[in-house]
């Protein structure tokens, strides 16, 4: 019997400012999809920038993200997708909501951004966050495996 070729899962990670949770979402999803996904992200209010501790903690696990930009999600509105994921913290701020149909999922991720204290304590905020994030997309490509 031959295998079917199925298209990959259309996926966008939303959060709010699109520059810490939505940006390591998507660059996890690139480095673990193995060609399963194709993912996209943004924000409801675009910081306009990845924030330099994102980048240093994919730096430090090796996960590519060169091609990151910081975006509004209306740059998506016209498009669909398979998937939309939430990865704000709904006890802390309002998440986006994106028209259309889609299976959505909401995972609530405290936003590093606003860690306190030392660099050093900072950045371990940001590297739990990561954690999270990387278990809950390792299950979400597992059962999309099926």
């Amino acid at each position: 019997m031959t295998a079917v070729a199925t298209a990959p899962a259309r996926i966008l990670v939303l959060c709010t400012g699109n520059s810490c949770r939505s940006i390591m979402a998507e660059a996890l999803f690139r480095e673990l999809g193995d060609g399963r996904v194709v993912v996209q992200s943004a924000g409801s209010a675009p910081a306009g920038r990845i924030n330099p501790r994102t980048e240093q903690v994919l730096d430090e696990a090796g996960i590519d993200h060169g091609w990151a930009r910081s975006k509004s999600m209306s740059e998506f509105l016209d498009r669909q997708f398979d998937h939309v994921i939430t990865v704000c913290d709904n006890a802390a701020e309002a998440c986006p909501v994106f028209p259309g149909p889609a299976i959505r999922t909401h995972w609530s991720i405290p936003d590093p951004a606003l860690a306190t204290g030392a660099e050093e304590e900072q950045l371990v905020v940001y590297r739990s966050a990561m954690a999270d994030l990387r278990g809950r997309i390792a299950d979400f490509l597992a059962r999309l495996d099926g």
